[in-house]
């Protein structure tokens, strides 16, 4: 459980994550475990980081969660969550990738972070208390050093976890989360796909491919 070398500066990781990590080697078994516990990190660099979309914790279903947020192993069925953001992205740029799993996405500069890095499995919010929720704001903070941000909040609790953080430069895309109990409060029909790359391409960036 080694913290990813181009993060490992983070004052999250000299202060908080000591602690975290003591827990949870204290637990016989938690998601998505250790080899998968800072994917997220791993796979966008600060300085690749392009948009944040944040989570709250990695599903508590065995197998389920691949240490993205939102995002599941390939094999894996959509959650109903996941289902409602590519229902909204196939309406709002006619394609969405080939399964739930969104590596592609992060590849592309896309943090996909959970507020919580772990979960007993069967206990969603478990350990939304241990201090995890530090390392998000690090984390965006740290990525903002290298340009401006589109972040996209799904939800209060998105919302309340990077309040204060957004810049005058940055695109802040806030609605309700995609669940089925708020998605059509909101959720469906805010387009936030083909805005935020609308607004990478009036900056002369790169769109992301929302279907890679």
């Amino acid at each position: 459980m080694k913290p990813p070398g181009v993060w490992d500066h983070l004052p999250f990781f000299q202060q908080n994550w000591p602690a975290i990590r003591d827990r949870l080697k204290g637990l016989d078994d938690w998601l998505p475990g250790p080899a998968l516990v800072f994917a997220a990190l791993e796979a966008t660099p600060p300085e690749k980081v392009r948009v944040v979309i944040l989570g709250q914790d990695p599903y508590p279903t065995p197998g389920h969660a691949n240490g993205l947020a939102f995002s599941v192993a390939p094999e894996v069925a959509l959650p109903r969550s996941l289902k409602n953001i590519f229902t909204e992205l196939r309406d709002d740029i006619g394609a969405a990738p080939a399964s739930g799993d969104l590596s592609g996405w992060a590849h592309q500069g896309v943090l996909l972070l959970n507020t919580s890095l772990s979960v007993p499995p069967g206990d969603a919010g478990r350990h939304a208390s241990w201090g995890w929720d530090r390392l998000a704001r690090d984390a965006v903070t740290d990525a903002q050093r290298h340009g401006p941000l589109a972040f996209l909040l799904w939800g209060t609790h998105a919302q309340k976890a990077m309040a204060g953080l957004p810049r005058p430069q940055d695109l802040v895309i806030a609605t309700a989360h995609p669940s089925p109990l708020s998605a059509r409060r909101g959720f469906f029909g805010s387009k936030p796909f083909s805005r935020i790359n609308a607004w990478l391409e009036s900056q002369g960036r790169k769109p992301v491919d929302w279907a890679g």
